[in-house]
């Protein structure tokens, strides 16, 4: 006898905030590389504009040390949220805490950050929030992650 799923029952799959970031993804795969770097960044200005104070007040400022810090890389959206390329690969990104319903915004950095540090390093890092002392720990990182 075949079985179905009660209506009731609880989805475990993925949340609606993760299939939300999915259909970002699509929608940034299907524009590719036909938009500026201009265009890209009001984007990104766009989407950070958008978010809550807290996660955006990070993210103005983690903007402003990354585009300070290489100039070089382009901003775009990626997965909904702020992300800085180098030759169209994603080398760090912004998450905000309300994306997920999490408890701190992240900054990470993907596998082409030139990052590596021995065996074991971090790749991605909590902000809560941003000292001078912190901005300036983000711009060597970002440094290193392009070089």
């Amino acid at each position: 006898m075949a079985t179905t799923k009660k209506a009731d029952e609880k989805h475990e799959g993925f949340t609606a905030e993760e299939r939300e970031a999915m259909k970002d993804r699509a929608k940034e795969t299907k524009r590719g590389s036909r938009a500026s770097k201009a265009d890209t960044e009001q984007e990104v200005l766009a989407k950070i504009a958008d978010m809550a104070d807290a996660d955006r007040l990070l993210a103005e400022r983690i903007h402003a040390v990354v585009t300070s810090a290489a100039p070089e890389l382009t901003p775009k959206l990626w997965y909904g949220m702020p992300a800085y390329a180098k030759n169209g690969k994603v080398l760090c990104h912004f998450q905000s805490a309300a994306k997920f319903k999490s408890k701190y915004a992240t900054l990470g950095f993907s596998d082409q950050a030139a990052l590596d540090d021995g065996h074991v390093w971090a790749t991605a890092f909590a902000i809560t929030e941003l000292t001078k002392a912190d901005e300036e720990r983000i711009a060597d990182l970002v440094r290193r992650a392009v070089s």
